[in-house]
Order: C-alpha cells, then structure tokens, then sequence
C-alpha cells in the first residue's frame, strides 16, 4: 500500500527528508508520493516515518495502490538492488 498526501498538507517541509526512498517531494501546491518509490518504510523501519512527523496527519494509504507487505518488502529489495 503506497501512501498518498492529502490537499490538507500545511507544506510544513518535514516528512521528505524523513522518506528513507526519495519517495516524497515538492509537488505544484503540496508534497506528493510516488507510489513507485513508496515501502511504507518496510525494510527500512517498523512505522512509516512520513507519517509519524506530519503534523496535520494528512498521509493516508493510497486506495488506487494497494500492496501486502510482501510486495512492499519485493519493491523495497528492488530499490536497494538499483540503488
């Protein structure tokens, strides 16, 4: 499951530094994820860490992409093989 920012994102600059992926950056009006980049932070940590410093909680799971945490660690080992 990627997660997706919402229109409520204050821009307060915090949670892109935080995306072990580069999977967060500055969108036209507020920050975005890919869902490409995206692990939910599996392989990295317990918890997203986007999530864990937003302070409005405005990152959600993303409905249009869903993923079993065994796809995410399968898209986690790939980023690391290209990295």
């Amino acid at each position: 499951m990627a997660l997706m920012i919402t229109d409520e994102c204050i821009n307060c600059d915090v949670c892109e530094p935080e995306c072990p992926n580069g999977a967060i950056t500055q969108g036209d009006e507020i920050y975005v994820i890919d869902p490409s980049l995206c692990t939910e932070c599996v392989g990295h940590y317990d918890e997203p860490q986007c999530i864990s410093v937003c302070p409005v909680d405005c990152i959600i799971v993303n409905p249009e992409h869903t993923e079993s945490k065994e796809a995410l660690q399968a898209k986690y080992e790939a980023l690391q093989a290209q990295g």
